[in-house]
């Protein structure tokens, strides 16, 4: 068949679909098996900057000229999307906003530290409407720099620049995030299926009831719905889902109060045309719309006639000046509730004189009314968003500060601590949400320490398990938690049931004099015990082994540590302890896969250091599930062997207990777990468990489990990357 023998049979060369549905993929034919994406989203594969350091070259950015475009961007309005009032600073501090905006501290997903908002599902979000333009306005800055500006700080840095053209001084800027190239599969946004639905509320009316761990109100929103709950106005309960969404974003009344005055100061909303004109988002669009959506071919869809949100004006007289013009004229008017032009919902003040009018985005001789959100009356109907309110419209300098610190934290939180923060613009003052940590000394002697431990009459059990709680908390979506600081010793780490205070208490008991006559902190020294507990494990097993060890990590106090914000951090469950807190809907597989890619762990990883927790003895309150060997406190392969056993029998005693029944006379052998048996029940799983399970990667299981053993004891060390 040549060429034309296509064109004749009709056929098309290629797999109608297949390229562009997933109708056949694995999770579809079967929705109940255990998706591992989230393990292997951001494979090399996908990247086209494999050996690339990001962090090395941005150094090398010169970051005054950087500075110095953004300015001149600000103003240098362009014909296919001119800028209000011929300033961009209100599009790009929203852009900021919602790429920021959507991080969470549940468990530290979203934020606007690798580039998503770039991607499915962010740039097609509803909320984020004509986002899409701001990106491609800074297309020409990005193609300037290259790859010493990622997409990520090139975003946050935009509203921040725009603060600053527009007369707020900001608290400061860390560069440092780095791009990702494949929307982010880890992260839950919602279980609905249609935009700006919810079923995120067991009960409606306790606003509190909002599904963890999200924080938006409703699916394709940043926070809360601008017209009031479920689009009906009512400031008082609008103020109860503001609290509650910025409270799990990690903002105070305060800062919550700030950030809407200080957002609203500058830009406007837009719902000037007809909502029903407005084309698909950008997924959705046609090819010829080159990325963009929400394009308006039907009439005028710039200007004045913008169409965004549907809400239309500006908050304030001034909209390109940072001011204290949002309280002014919140507090001085009396409002009234009124729709848009696109038929929103909206806040529109009476008898205002015309100097608070803002003028025309196109007109400056036309004077135009502005507007509030129902969220923005929450700030003067609730009492205390009131009273804080009224306090910064009476100082202007306090407002000032409070919003430039609170949209220094919006904008950095997911960060991690300060250490990750690069460039000149970095802040001195050290700040509690960055939980700091001081330098650790490296002046001891590693060795001596190493037979101190090993002469202390701690069990290889104790050691490992100890190493591992203090380390398991971090969490690589917002770089918090790990093992530098040992607040394991702190409150409230060192009382939470995943941690077993009573034997955590006898262990630290035993650890603590060693690192104090050694000159060490107790953070390296509850980690060199866990690489103790491994070396004579692997030693047990039949391999030596150095387990690598690099000191330096500090001890955090009390007043370094946000306790409160630590609660988040806190297990409900942890697979490779085989514990879980109490039975959840979500199974205990599915809970050991969202700790796995919290730590950064590949699913090789998590395979080998279960199988290698499990004979080493580290279960929660010493329970033998998934225990499948005789040799407890031994680096062996006995748990791969052991799962893979035919002669053996999975019999279920539950929801999550399993007996290991010998097929021929239904004695039971071993008993498990469903975080032990998905190691042998899912084929990707099987596949690395047989791996091991053979008789000739005995020492290559116990070389695995030192390197990802490793790399969890080593994830917030910050400092030893470059």
């Amino acid at each position: 068949m040549d060429g034309n023998d296509v064109g004749r049979t009709g056929k098309c060369p290629v797999m109608h679909g297949a390229i562009t549905t997933t109708d056949t993929s694995v999770m579809d034919w079967w929705p109940k098996s255990l998706n591992l994406d989230i393990l292997h989203q951001h494979d090399t594969k996908v990247n086209p900057l494999t050996g690339f350091n990001y962090r090395e070259e941005v150094k090398k950015l010169d970051f005054d000229s950087v500075k110095r475009d953004l300015i001149a961007l600000m103003t240098d309005s362009q014909d296919w999307w001119p800028a209000d009032w011929g300033h961009y600073g209100g599009l790009f501090i929203r852009m900021s906003w919602h790429a920021a905006g959507t991080y969470r501290m549940a468990d530290g997903r979203g934020g606007a530290g690798t580039g998503n908002h770039r991607f499915a599902p962010l740039n097609s979000w509803p909320d984020n409407a004509n986002l899409d333009k701001a990106r491609r306005l800074l297309w020409p800055l990005k193609k300037k720099y290259g790859n010493r500006l990622s997409w990520a700080d090139l975003m946050v840095l935009a509203g921040t620049v725009a603060y600053e053209s527009m007369g707020l001084k900001t608290f400061g800027f860390g560069f440092g995030r780095e791009d990702i190239w494949h929307p982010e599969k880890d992260v839950y946004w919602g279980s609905e299926k249609e935009w700006l639905t919810d079923q995120r509320y067991p009960t409606k009316e306790d606003r509190t009831s909002l599904e963890n761990p999200l924080a938006a109100v409703v699916m394709g929103l940043i926070y809360v719905n601008p017209q009031g709950v479920d689009g009906q106005p009512d400031p008082a309960r609008t103020a109860m889902d503001v609290r509650e969404t910025f409270a799990r974003m990690a903002m105070d009344d305060e800062e919550t109060v700030a950030l809407t005055a200080g957002g609203h100061t500058v830009g406007k909303a837009h719902g000037n045309n007809d909502a029903a004109r407005i084309g698909a988002e950008p997924e959705g669009a046609a090819l010829e719309e080159g990325g963009l959506g929400w394009m308006v071919h039907s009439a005028r869809s710039v200007g004045r006639d913008t169409i965004t949100s549907g809400l239309e004006g500006a908050w304030t007289a001034n909209p390109t000046k940072w001011d204290g013009g949002y309280f002014h004229l919140l507090l001085k008017y009396d409002w009234e509730l009124v729709k848009s032009p696109a038929g929103a919902f909206q806040w529109q003040p009476i008898n205002i004189a015309p100097e608070d009018m803002p003028v025309d985005v196109e007109d400056p001789s036309i004077r135009v009314m502005p507007m509030m959100t129902d969220a923005d009356m929450a700030m003067k109907v609730d009492p205390i968003y009131r009273e804080i309110s009224e306090r910064f419209a009476k100082d202007q300098a306090a407002f000032s500060d409070a919003f430039a610190r609170a949209w220094f934290k919006l904008t950095h939180r997911d960060m991690g601590p300060k250490v990750r923060y690069l460039g000149p613009w970095v802040p001195q003052e050290d700040l509690i949400w960055q939980d700091p940590v001081p330098v650790g000394s490296t002046s001891w002697n590693v060795d001596a320490v190493k037979a101190r431990i090993a002469a202390s009459g701690l069990s290889v059990s104790d050691m490992v398990a100890t190493a591992w709680d203090s380390a398991r908390t971090f969490r690589g979506s917002d770089n918090r938690g790990g093992a530098n600081g040992a607040r394991i010793r702190l409150a409230p780490q060192k009382d939470w049931e995943g941690n077993e205070p009573a034997r955590l208490s006898r262990v630290l008991s035993v650890l603590n004099p060693i690192a104090k006559e050694a000159g060490a902190s107790l953070a390296d020294v509850i980690v060199l015990a866990g690489n103790v507990g491994v070396e004579h494990a692997a030693k047990a097993a039949g391999v030596d082994v150095t387990v690598p060890f690099h000191a330096g990590r500090g001890d955090a106090t009390d007043a370094d540590t946000d306790a409160e914000s630590f609660s988040v951090l806190e297990p409900v469950a942890d697979g490779f302890r085989n514990w879980m807190k109490k039975d959840y809907a979500v199974s205990a597989e599915e809970l050991l896969l969202d700790r796995a890619q919290l730590m950064g762990l590949t699913a090789h990883e998590m395979t080998c250091l279960i199988g290698g927790m499990r004979v080493i003895g580290t279960n929660h309150g010493g329970t033998k599930h998934g225990v499948f060997t005789d040799r407890v406190g031994a680096l062996t392969t006995d748990f791969f062997t052991g799962l893979t056993d035919m002669a053996l029998k999975w019999v279920p005693k539950g929801t999550n207990a399993y007996d290991l029944t010998d097929r021929k006379t239904g004695a039971v052998k071993w008993t498990a777990t469903r975080a032990d048996l998905v190691f042998g029940s899912n084929s990707i799983l099987r596949a690395y468990a047989e791996v091991y399970a053979q008789d000739d990667n005995r020492e290559k299981f116990v070389c695995d489990f030192v390197s990802a053993w490793v790399k969890v004891m080593e994830a917030d060390r910050f400092d030893l990357r470059a």
